[in-house]
């Protein structure tokens, strides 16, 4: 029986989230609450099993806001600031659990999250610092309590990126380039998530352009865009622009594959 995986976007905005501090473009003034975005994370749920993606700045705040109040694992793309700098605030969890948390990262993740959380990698921790795991990941499956985990190594400009794939669902964010043969990977999803950072040019992220181009490539049933900045547009305006098996994601969002 195959399951259903379902993902929460809790954040899909970039690393200065939307609206920007101190913008007055029409996108971070905009009244239209899909154009106000955190930073980009998401929670994949399949059967009672839930995975945290990413632990930005904002993940207190989302945690709250979507009503979620544990998690199984959490997961990470890539060790920038926007995705692991609230892992802090994982302590909650292990305070309702009354267990340690799990960790899934890269060797740079986890060189990173030692350096920045040295106080809780410590042989004798205080009282009341994040109670976590860490477990490498390389390119190649591997499972988190069970549930199959395809990663997907992608390029953030020069950097080393996962994407993963769970079942029908693949997450990928923070990509500028994808070689055939991870794409290989991704193709048959019934679902994708890739990042579309703005429509110019940009150096280490996808553009709007470049990343309908690649869902042109992989042909999901249906396509989602996350990782977006204000200089991508306002959300209903940009969402008239696109093929009608792709959208715009959007802070609260759930789609399931």
């Amino acid at each position: 029986m195959e399951q259903t995986v379902r993902l929460e976007f809790l954040g899909t905005g970039t690393s200065q989230g939307v609206p920007v501090v101190g913008c007055r473009c029409e996108v971070c003034i905009s009244d239209d609450k899909r154009d106000n975005r955190l930073r980009s994370s998401v929670i994949v749920s399949i059967d009672d099993i839930k995975i945290i993606i990413d632990t930005g700045p904002d993940f207190r705040y989302q945690m709250l806001r979507s009503g979620n109040v544990d998690a199984d694992a959490v997961l990470f793309t890539h060790e920038h600031m926007d995705h692991v700098s609230g892992l802090d605030d994982i302590r909650a969890i292990n305070f309702l659990q009354h267990k340690n948390m799990p960790l899934y990262g890269s060797e740079g993740v986890e060189e990173s999250l030692r350096r920045i959380y040295h106080y809780a990698f410590t042989d004798n921790p205080y009282p009341g610092v994040p109670v976590v795991q860490f477990n490498l990941i390389r390119n190649e499956p591997f499972d988190i309590c069970g549930i199959p985990v395809i990663p997907i190594s992608v390029k953030h400009g020069k950097m080393p990126v996962f994407g993963f794939r769970f079942g029908d669902l693949t997450y990928i964010t923070d990509a500028k380039y994808i070689d055939d043969e991870e794409l290989k990977k991704v193709k048959g999803s019934k679902v994708v998530v890739l990042n579309a950072l703005r429509r110019k040019e940009h150096h280490s992220h996808l553009n709007l352009d470049q990343a309908l181009a690649l869902m042109d490539k992989i042909q999901p049933e249906r396509g989602y865009f996350t990782h977006i900045s204000h200089l991508l547009g306002k959300h209903n305006d940009v969402e008239k622009e696109l093929p009608s098996t792709i959208r715009l994601a959007f802070d609260g969002l759930v789609v399931e594959a």
